[in-house]
């Protein structure tokens, strides 16, 4: 049976002590329930709705954060990319890299991912795409090396009105095209806020976690802080850090008995 992968961190890297508490918590959890461990922060947000956005602790910064962190606490670490000449560039600071939903369509980003990855790129489903058309974008990942590991995530479509909707059927449709993960954090967002600044509701995250696993989905992705109000972005929708632990009690449970 295939272990049961969790992608979680902060949403973005932010100071070195956060980090590694985050990283400390996520790395017993991991050893505590059998876990398949990617530890996930974003060394630079380039997708902010405001221009006066937080985006960045300093981007070599922020990848060194990352490249210690996966020395120390023996973990994989994935980062999202945005242009196609971030794969090479990166390469050295990182395990995975992570393609965001609305650049899931572009060709040379998503055949360097695979080129230059040094084991895997995890692909953010579109907003406006079908389960069955990730089987394209699996395919130019692979175009750039058949052998990269192809994760593919689902985290809400976009439905008309402030919420998102989450099919469960994409969970079964994508398994052809690689590992399924399941994006409790982005999933629950509302977005368009006048305010500029995109909100959420963080206590449906383990619904979503229970549902997807239920589903078929192979692991999950959770972002988490260990105070959610003062995260750099996201704080509407990410986890409180002690709050993990009960999601994944009972979604390993569901997972072990879903595969039996």
């Amino acid at each position: 049976m295939s272990k049961f992968k969790l992608i979680a961190g902060p949403c973005a890297v932010e100071e070195r002590d956060t980090c590694y508490a985050i990283a400390g918590h996520l790395k017993r959890m991991a050893e505590k329930y059998e876990l398949d461990l990617i530890f996930k922060a974003s060394y630079k947000k380039a997708n902010r709705t405001k221009l006066n956005s937080f985006t960045s602790i300093g981007e070599g910064q922020a990848l060194q954060i990352l490249e210690d962190i996966r020395k120390e606490f023996s973990v994989n670490t994935i980062t999202d990319i945005h242009e196609s000449t971030d794969p090479e560039r990166i390469a050295a600071h990182v395990d995975y890299f992570q393609i965001p939903a609305f650049l899931c369509r572009q060709t040379d980003l998503l055949i360097n991912a695979g080129k230059y990855a040094p084991k895997g790129v995890n692909i953010k489903k579109g907003q406006f795409l079908s389960p069955e058309m990730m089987q394209f974008a699996a395919e130019k990942v692979r175009f750039g090396n058949p052998n990269t590991d192809v994760l593919l995530t689902e985290r809400g479509t976009t439905f008309g009105y402030e919420y998102l909707i989450t099919d469960m059927t994409s969970f079964p449709k994508m398994s052809a095209f690689g590992t399924t993960i399941m994006d409790c954090t982005h999933s629950v967002q509302i977005p368009n806020q006048s305010s500029g600044i995109t909100g959420g509701d963080a206590r449906m995250i383990g619904t979503m976690a229970k549902a997807a696993i239920a589903a078929g989905a192979q692991g999950l992705f959770i972002e988490v802080h260990p105070e959610p109000s003062k995260a750099s972005s996201d704080a509407g929708s990410i986890l409180q850090m002690d709050k993990l632990e009960e999601i994944l009690r009972v979604c390993v449970r569901i997972y072990d008995a879903v595969r039996q």
